[in-house]
Protein backbone atom coordinates (compact mmCIF):
# COMPACT_ATOMS: atom_id res chain seq x y z
CA UNK A 1 0.00 0.00 0.00
CA UNK A 2 1.13 3.33 -1.42
CA UNK A 3 1.55 5.85 1.38
CA UNK A 4 0.16 9.26 1.62
CA UNK A 5 1.77 12.02 -0.52
CA UNK A 6 2.67 15.12 1.88
CA UNK A 7 2.36 18.48 0.32
CA UNK A 8 4.22 21.87 1.69
CA UNK A 9 1.54 24.91 2.22
CA UNK A 10 2.11 28.13 3.59
CA UNK A 11 -0.26 29.82 5.72
CA UNK A 12 0.45 33.57 7.00
CA UNK A 13 4.77 33.01 6.35
CA UNK A 14 4.62 29.54 8.26
CA UNK A 15 5.09 26.56 6.06
CA UNK A 16 3.66 23.15 7.50
CA UNK A 17 4.09 19.54 5.66
CA UNK A 18 0.40 18.20 5.44
CA UNK A 19 -0.84 14.87 3.59
CA UNK A 20 -2.64 14.93 0.56
CA UNK A 21 -6.42 15.85 1.49
CA UNK A 22 -5.90 18.06 4.46
CA UNK A 23 -8.11 21.02 4.50
CA UNK A 24 -6.22 24.18 4.31
CA UNK A 25 -8.33 24.81 8.32
CA UNK A 26 -6.93 21.79 9.36
CA UNK A 27 -3.49 22.48 7.97
CA UNK A 28 -3.61 25.81 9.74
CA UNK A 29 -4.93 24.19 13.09
CA UNK A 30 -2.01 22.10 12.85
CA UNK A 31 -0.03 25.99 13.13
CA UNK A 32 -2.56 26.80 15.94
CA UNK A 33 -2.41 30.16 17.53
CA UNK A 34 -4.63 32.52 15.38
CA UNK A 35 -3.38 31.50 11.91
CA UNK A 36 -6.21 29.22 12.68
CA UNK A 37 -9.01 30.80 10.99
CA UNK A 38 -12.50 30.89 13.26
CA UNK A 39 -15.10 28.12 12.55
CA UNK A 40 -18.92 28.29 13.44
CA UNK A 41 -20.26 26.00 10.90
CA UNK A 42 -17.26 23.25 10.49
CA UNK A 43 -16.99 20.06 13.15
CA UNK A 44 -14.46 17.60 11.75
CA UNK A 45 -16.54 15.16 14.26
CA UNK A 46 -19.85 15.40 11.67
CA UNK A 47 -19.31 14.03 8.39
CA UNK A 48 -20.60 16.70 6.18
CA UNK A 49 -20.59 19.50 8.12
CA UNK A 50 -18.90 23.12 7.03
CA UNK A 51 -19.02 25.08 4.07
CA UNK A 52 -22.45 27.78 5.32
CA UNK A 53 -21.30 30.57 7.87
CA UNK A 54 -18.20 31.77 5.82
CA UNK A 55 -16.81 32.88 9.16
CA UNK A 56 -12.90 30.49 7.56
CA UNK A 57 -12.64 32.67 4.47
CA UNK A 58 -8.95 32.85 3.35
CA UNK A 59 -7.28 34.18 0.83
CA UNK A 60 -5.38 31.80 -1.73
CA UNK A 61 -2.14 33.84 -3.09
CA UNK A 62 -0.47 31.31 -4.49
CA UNK A 63 -2.84 27.56 -6.09
CA UNK A 64 0.47 25.38 -6.04
CA UNK A 65 3.87 24.78 -7.31
CA UNK A 66 2.55 23.56 -10.66
CA UNK A 67 0.03 26.35 -10.90
CA UNK A 68 0.75 29.57 -9.05
CA UNK A 69 -1.67 31.75 -10.46
CA UNK A 70 -4.07 33.09 -6.86
CA UNK A 71 -7.89 31.96 -6.34
CA UNK A 72 -9.93 35.07 -7.74
CA UNK A 73 -12.22 35.11 -4.83
CA UNK A 74 -11.33 34.07 -0.89
CA UNK A 75 -12.49 30.24 -0.37
CA UNK A 76 -14.28 28.59 2.63
CA UNK A 77 -10.95 26.76 4.34
CA UNK A 78 -13.15 24.44 5.45
CA UNK A 79 -14.36 22.99 2.04
CA UNK A 80 -10.71 23.58 0.41
CA UNK A 81 -8.02 21.39 0.06
CA UNK A 82 -4.73 21.91 0.09
CA UNK A 83 -2.20 21.73 -2.96
CA UNK A 84 1.97 21.47 -3.01
CA UNK A 85 3.27 24.76 -2.55
CA UNK A 86 0.20 26.59 -1.88
CA UNK A 87 -0.07 29.45 0.01
CA UNK A 88 -2.45 30.97 1.92
CA UNK A 89 -3.32 34.15 3.92
CA UNK A 90 -5.31 34.31 6.93
CA UNK A 91 -4.55 37.56 9.38
CA UNK A 92 -2.26 38.96 7.29
CA UNK A 93 -4.84 39.66 4.27
CA UNK A 94 -6.97 42.70 4.75
CA UNK A 95 -9.63 41.18 2.43
CA UNK A 96 -9.46 38.45 4.43
CA UNK A 97 -10.33 40.23 7.92
CA UNK A 98 -12.82 42.84 6.03
CA UNK A 99 -14.33 40.10 4.80
CA UNK A 100 -14.88 38.29 8.19
CA UNK A 101 -16.35 41.84 9.34
CA UNK A 102 -18.84 41.60 7.35
CA UNK A 103 -19.79 37.97 7.82
CA UNK A 104 -20.07 39.01 11.89
CA UNK A 105 -22.18 41.15 11.13
CA UNK A 106 -24.38 39.35 8.74
CA UNK A 107 -24.37 36.17 11.43
CA UNK A 108 -25.46 39.19 14.20
CA UNK A 109 -28.39 40.87 11.88
CA UNK A 110 -31.35 38.73 13.46
CA UNK A 111 -29.54 37.20 16.69
CA UNK A 112 -30.28 39.17 19.35
CA UNK A 113 -28.31 40.89 21.68
CA UNK A 114 -29.38 39.38 25.31
CA UNK A 115 -25.78 37.87 26.07
CA UNK A 116 -26.95 38.88 29.86
CA UNK A 117 -29.29 36.47 30.17
CA UNK A 118 -28.36 33.87 27.54
CA UNK A 119 -26.76 30.62 29.25
CA UNK A 120 -24.17 30.63 26.93
CA UNK A 121 -21.97 33.91 28.03
CA UNK A 122 -18.91 32.88 28.50
CA UNK A 123 -18.22 29.71 26.53
CA UNK A 124 -20.35 31.28 22.71
CA UNK A 125 -18.31 31.16 19.72
CA UNK A 126 -20.44 34.15 18.66
CA UNK A 127 -19.58 36.04 21.55
CA UNK A 128 -15.65 35.89 20.68
CA UNK A 129 -16.40 35.94 16.97
CA UNK A 130 -18.08 39.41 17.57
CA UNK A 131 -15.56 40.47 20.02
CA UNK A 132 -12.57 39.77 17.51
CA UNK A 133 -14.28 40.54 14.51
CA UNK A 134 -17.41 42.73 15.01
CA UNK A 135 -18.26 46.32 14.59
CA UNK A 136 -19.29 48.47 17.81
CA UNK A 137 -22.64 49.04 16.17
CA UNK A 138 -25.21 47.60 14.03
CA UNK A 139 -26.06 49.30 10.76
CA UNK A 140 -29.50 47.04 10.46
CA UNK A 141 -32.70 49.22 10.99
CA UNK A 142 -35.20 46.32 10.83
CA UNK A 143 -37.55 44.07 12.71
CA UNK A 144 -35.23 41.07 13.96
CA UNK A 145 -36.76 38.00 12.83
CA UNK A 146 -38.46 35.98 15.74
CA UNK A 147 -40.35 32.32 16.14
CA UNK A 148 -42.25 31.06 18.61
CA UNK A 149 -41.24 29.10 21.38
CA UNK A 150 -41.26 25.39 20.84
CA UNK A 151 -40.70 22.47 24.04
CA UNK A 152 -38.76 20.12 22.71
CA UNK A 153 -38.57 18.10 25.67
CA UNK A 154 -37.35 17.83 29.18
CA UNK A 155 -34.01 18.69 28.90
CA UNK A 156 -33.03 20.83 26.03
CA UNK A 157 -34.26 24.43 25.55
CA UNK A 158 -34.42 25.72 22.02
CA UNK A 159 -34.04 29.24 21.49
CA UNK A 160 -34.81 29.99 17.68
CA UNK A 161 -33.83 33.35 18.06
CA UNK A 162 -30.28 33.19 18.93
CA UNK A 163 -29.97 30.41 16.26
CA UNK A 164 -27.27 31.18 13.42
CA UNK A 165 -28.25 28.42 11.14
CA UNK A 166 -25.19 26.41 11.01
CA UNK A 167 -26.56 22.89 11.15
CA UNK A 168 -24.53 21.08 13.53
CA UNK A 169 -27.30 19.60 15.46
CA UNK A 170 -28.83 18.04 12.74
CA UNK A 171 -25.72 16.83 11.85
CA UNK A 172 -25.31 15.88 15.39
CA UNK A 173 -28.87 14.26 15.51
CA UNK A 174 -28.73 12.33 12.54
CA UNK A 175 -25.35 10.70 12.59
CA UNK A 176 -25.20 9.88 16.29
CA UNK A 177 -29.27 8.62 16.84
CA UNK A 178 -30.65 6.25 15.23
CA UNK A 179 -33.99 8.42 14.13
CA UNK A 180 -33.56 12.03 13.12
CA UNK A 181 -36.70 13.64 15.10
CA UNK A 182 -36.13 17.72 14.01
CA UNK A 183 -34.49 19.42 11.16
CA UNK A 184 -34.82 22.39 8.94
CA UNK A 185 -38.16 23.45 8.40
CA UNK A 186 -39.12 26.36 5.76
CA UNK A 187 -36.86 28.26 3.24
CA UNK A 188 -34.94 31.23 3.07
CA UNK A 189 -35.83 33.84 5.85
CA UNK A 190 -38.29 31.73 7.44
CA UNK A 191 -35.87 28.63 7.58
CA UNK A 192 -36.00 27.40 11.53
CA UNK A 193 -34.35 24.19 13.49
CA UNK A 194 -38.38 22.84 14.75
CA UNK A 195 -39.31 19.13 15.42
CA UNK A 196 -42.28 18.99 13.07
CA UNK A 197 -45.37 18.39 15.55
CA UNK A 198 -43.96 19.49 18.37
CA UNK A 199 -42.14 16.02 19.22
CA UNK A 200 -39.83 15.70 22.36
CA UNK A 201 -36.00 14.78 21.69
CA UNK A 202 -35.56 11.58 23.97
CA UNK A 203 -33.00 9.92 22.20
CA UNK A 204 -30.28 8.75 24.72
CA UNK A 205 -27.42 10.72 22.70
CA UNK A 206 -29.44 13.98 21.83
CA UNK A 207 -28.21 15.79 25.03
CA UNK A 208 -24.88 15.80 22.50
CA UNK A 209 -26.33 18.60 20.17
CA UNK A 210 -25.99 21.42 23.22
CA UNK A 211 -22.87 20.62 23.04
CA UNK A 212 -22.09 21.22 19.16
CA UNK A 213 -24.04 24.16 19.35
CA UNK A 214 -21.75 27.41 18.87
CA UNK A 215 -24.41 29.85 20.20
CA UNK A 216 -27.14 29.66 23.10
CA UNK A 217 -30.11 28.14 20.43
CA UNK A 218 -29.98 25.22 22.29
CA UNK A 219 -28.99 25.21 26.19
CA UNK A 220 -29.53 22.74 28.86
CA UNK A 221 -32.58 22.76 31.14
CA UNK A 222 -31.00 21.46 34.09
CA UNK A 223 -28.47 24.20 34.04
CA UNK A 224 -30.78 27.40 33.19
CA UNK A 225 -30.02 30.07 35.48
CA UNK A 226 -28.62 28.23 38.24
CA UNK A 227 -25.13 29.52 37.59
CA UNK A 228 -22.34 31.30 35.19
CA UNK A 229 -20.11 29.74 33.73
CA UNK A 230 -17.18 31.76 34.94
CA UNK A 231 -18.12 31.11 38.78
CA UNK A 232 -17.68 27.07 38.26
CA UNK A 233 -14.63 24.89 37.93
CA UNK A 234 -14.14 22.68 35.33
CA UNK A 235 -12.83 19.10 36.36
CA UNK A 236 -12.15 15.85 34.26
CA UNK A 237 -14.39 12.66 35.34
CA UNK A 238 -15.03 9.57 34.15
CA UNK A 239 -17.32 6.72 35.05
CA UNK A 240 -18.38 2.91 34.18
CA UNK A 241 -21.26 3.74 31.83
CA UNK A 242 -22.27 0.99 29.76
CA UNK A 243 -24.02 3.41 27.06
CA UNK A 244 -20.75 5.43 26.56
CA UNK A 245 -17.33 6.42 27.21
CA UNK A 246 -18.07 8.02 30.46
CA UNK A 247 -15.61 10.82 30.37
CA UNK A 248 -16.89 14.00 30.68
CA UNK A 249 -16.57 17.30 32.44
CA UNK A 250 -18.65 18.37 35.60
CA UNK A 251 -18.71 21.87 36.30
CA UNK A 252 -18.79 22.30 40.09
CA UNK A 253 -18.90 24.84 42.55
CA UNK A 254 -17.58 24.07 45.92
CA UNK A 255 -19.13 20.29 46.12
CA UNK A 256 -22.28 20.80 43.98
CA UNK A 257 -22.16 19.44 40.32
CA UNK A 258 -24.11 21.66 38.37
CA UNK A 259 -23.68 20.31 35.01
CA UNK A 260 -22.01 17.83 33.47
CA UNK A 261 -20.68 18.08 29.56
CA UNK A 262 -18.55 15.98 27.18
CA UNK A 263 -14.87 16.97 27.47
CA UNK A 264 -13.69 19.32 24.58
CA UNK A 265 -10.29 19.97 22.89
CA UNK A 266 -9.00 23.23 22.24
CA UNK A 267 -10.96 23.64 18.83
CA UNK A 268 -14.02 23.82 21.24
CA UNK A 269 -15.44 20.46 19.74
CA UNK A 270 -16.49 16.98 21.34
CA UNK A 271 -13.62 14.39 22.24
CA UNK A 272 -15.92 11.89 23.04
CA UNK A 273 -19.90 12.08 22.80
CA UNK A 274 -21.65 11.15 26.07
CA UNK A 275 -24.57 9.66 26.69
CA UNK A 276 -28.30 11.48 28.15
CA UNK A 277 -27.76 10.19 31.39
CA UNK A 278 -24.03 10.42 31.99
CA UNK A 279 -25.31 14.61 31.23
CA UNK A 280 -28.25 15.04 33.15
CA UNK A 281 -28.95 12.33 35.45
CA UNK A 282 -25.36 12.37 37.49
CA UNK A 283 -24.86 15.51 39.34
CA UNK A 284 -23.33 14.44 42.37
CA UNK A 285 -19.88 13.19 43.21
CA UNK A 286 -20.37 10.06 44.34
CA UNK A 287 -21.34 9.40 40.67
CA UNK A 288 -17.81 10.36 39.21
CA UNK A 289 -14.28 9.32 39.43
CA UNK A 290 -12.41 12.93 39.55
CA UNK A 291 -9.06 12.69 37.78
CA UNK A 292 -8.16 16.55 38.45
CA UNK A 293 -8.87 19.99 36.74
CA UNK A 294 -9.32 20.59 33.02
CA UNK A 295 -6.72 22.12 30.72
CA UNK A 296 -8.68 25.42 30.12
CA UNK A 297 -7.08 28.26 27.48
CA UNK A 298 -5.90 30.89 29.26
CA UNK A 299 -7.72 33.49 26.88
CA UNK A 300 -11.15 32.11 28.21
CA UNK A 301 -13.11 33.98 31.46
CA UNK A 302 -13.27 30.53 32.33
CA UNK A 303 -9.40 30.45 33.61
CA UNK A 304 -10.26 33.66 35.63
CA UNK A 305 -8.85 33.54 38.84
CA UNK A 306 -5.89 31.70 37.89
CA UNK A 307 -7.36 28.32 37.40
CA UNK A 308 -4.81 25.37 37.52
CA UNK A 309 -3.38 23.93 34.48
CA UNK A 310 -4.11 26.63 32.43
CA UNK A 311 -3.11 26.62 28.83
CA UNK A 312 -1.35 29.18 27.13
CA UNK A 313 -2.33 29.82 23.78
CA UNK A 314 0.78 29.28 21.27
CA UNK A 315 2.99 32.67 20.14
CA UNK A 316 3.42 32.70 16.36
CA UNK A 317 2.27 36.54 15.32
CA UNK A 318 6.37 36.95 15.27
CA UNK A 319 6.49 34.23 12.45
CA UNK A 320 3.54 35.68 10.70
CA UNK A 321 5.17 39.27 10.65
CA UNK A 322 8.85 38.25 11.06
CA UNK A 323 9.43 39.95 13.92
CA UNK A 324 8.40 41.15 17.31
CA UNK A 325 4.94 43.21 17.22
CA UNK A 326 6.28 46.62 18.75
CA UNK A 327 3.89 47.89 21.67
CA UNK A 328 3.26 51.96 21.88
CA UNK A 329 1.82 51.31 25.46
CA UNK A 330 2.71 49.65 28.81
CA UNK A 331 -0.27 49.07 30.74
CA UNK A 332 1.02 47.97 33.46
CA UNK A 333 3.61 50.89 33.86
CA UNK A 334 0.47 53.30 33.46
CA UNK A 335 -1.60 51.39 35.44
CA UNK A 336 -2.28 51.33 39.22
CA UNK A 337 -3.62 48.05 39.46
CA UNK A 338 -3.90 45.10 37.52
CA UNK A 339 0.51 44.29 38.14
CA UNK A 340 2.06 41.09 36.99
CA UNK A 341 3.84 40.91 39.94
CA UNK A 342 1.12 40.73 42.37
CA UNK A 343 -0.30 37.28 42.97
CA UNK A 344 -4.46 38.04 42.62
CA UNK A 345 -4.71 34.23 43.72
CA UNK A 346 -3.00 34.48 47.10
CA UNK A 347 -4.57 38.02 48.29
CA UNK A 348 -6.61 37.40 51.15
CA UNK A 349 -10.77 38.47 49.94
CA UNK A 350 -11.05 40.66 47.41
CA UNK A 351 -8.78 42.80 46.11
CA UNK A 352 -8.42 46.29 46.05
CA UNK A 353 -6.27 49.34 44.94
CA UNK A 354 -4.56 48.92 47.72
CA UNK A 355 -3.00 45.98 47.38
CA UNK A 356 -1.26 47.25 44.58
CA UNK A 357 0.30 50.26 46.14
CA UNK A 358 4.05 50.31 46.64
CA UNK A 359 4.66 47.17 43.95
CA UNK A 360 6.23 49.26 41.18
Amino acid sequence: MSETPKFKVTVDNITIEVPAGTTILNAARMIGGEVAPPAMCYYSKLKDSGGKCRTCLVEVSKGSEKDPRPMPKLVASCRTTVMDGMEVKNITSEKVLDARKGVVEFLLINHPLDCPVCDQAGECDLQNLSYEHGNEGTRYEFKRRTFEKEDIGPYISLHMTRCIMCFRCVYAADQLTEKREHGILERGDHAQISTMLNKALDNDFIGNVIDVCPVGALTDKTFRFKNRVWFTKPVDAHRDCPTCSGKVRLWMRGPEVFRVTARKDQWGEVEEFICNDCRFHKKETKDWVIEGPSVIARSSVIAQGHYVGTMKPPEVIQKVIGKQPKFLMNIHDVSDVNRPEVDLSKIEGPAHSDDFKGKK
